[in-house]
């Protein structure tokens, strides 16, 4: 089922690459298409993903909900390229993915900083990838920069990372994704070993971060979560996966002007209403698989 309620929209530094691609009129990839997509590994029987397709506009924040196990990490690591569909494909405007690529940034649960490096090197490891032509003083003051932009002080750059909090680790994981600047972000349940505060503290950077992107380049996120709250705070676009074998069941596209703001998302009557539908549909599916 598809309930289509739609979009988004505002200013963040470009980045040098970003600049020199605009000069040359390269246009950022952002548009995705999942088509008739499925997956299973070699050694099992057992279709992990069957046949989901949907668009994805460009620019837009798509969270993908779903109970533990459904395959949404699955799903993110074959829009990062790390896995191989054995059914179906995902294009980004119009080309196939066929591995990974830097234009796509992950985030992950586990914070995926390097400990033998500081947050600010393992900002500026990045950053040599992405960037190669930018200078050792270039990256350094941008990896600052980012870090300042996450809310984490200068000295937090030659720390370990076994030296920060769990908070301050994913903001460092949040500084490094948004520095190398992809134009696709991917983000696997970021947030699920943090306490409620900090949570909601890092769930609102990111929105920050993400509406701070000019419309034309506003990175288009995929975020996994198992949260149905979160996802409606976060997300114009949720798609809802069921049990395995794992198809689309529910899919909700929220209009900027009905989008849930912290202070009213559990008083609002449409928000609400959004809620108890979300849980409506998975507890729905639960059972229908329960029953076979």
């Amino acid at each position: 089922m598809r309930c289509c309620l739609h979009g988004r929209g505002a200013g963040f530094r470009k980045s040098p690459q970003r600049r020199r691609d605009e000069d040359r009129g390269v246009k950022d990839m952002n548009g995705v298409e999942i088509d008739s997509l499925s997956f299973c590994y070699r050694d099992s029987k057992q279709e992990i993903l069957h046949e989901i397709g949907t668009p994805v506009e460009a620019g837009e924040f798509v969270c993908i909900l779903g109970q533990s196990g459904c395959g949404k990490s699955t799903l993110l690591r074959l829009l990062a390229g790390l896995e191989k569909p054995t059914g179906g494909s995902i294009r980004i405007d119009g080309e196939e993915i066929r591995g990974a690529s830097l234009s796509r940034g992950m985030v992950f649960q586990d914070y995926g900083l390097f400990p033998w490096m500081s947050a600010g090197e393992n900002i500026v490891l990045a950053l040599r990838q992405r960037f190669p032509e930018m200078t050792k003083a270039e990256k350094k003051a941008l990896a600052l920069s980012m870090l300042e932009k996450v809310g984490l002080q200068r000295e937090i750059y030659s720390k370990l990372p076994k030296s920060l909090s769990g908070g301050m680790k994913q903001r460092c994981a949040i500084a490094q994704a948004f520095a190398i600047d992809p134009p696709i972000l991917l983000m696997d349940e970021p947030f699920g070993a943090l306490d409620a505060v900090t949570r909601a503290k890092l769930q609102d950077l990111v929105l920050e971060l993400w509406e701070s992107g000019e419309r034309s380049r506003k990175k288009t996120v995929f975020f996994v979560t198992h949260d149905v709250d979160e996802a409606i705070l976060l997300a114009d676009h949720i798609i809802v996966l069921g049990q395995r074998p794992s198809r689309i069941i529910y899919e909700l596209r929220i209009p900027e002007e009905k989008r849930a703001k912290r202070e009213t998302q559990f008083v609002d009557p449409e928000i609400i209403s959004m809620r108890n539908e979300l849980i409506r549909q998975i507890n729905q599916d639960v059972e229908q698989h329960i029953g076979e």
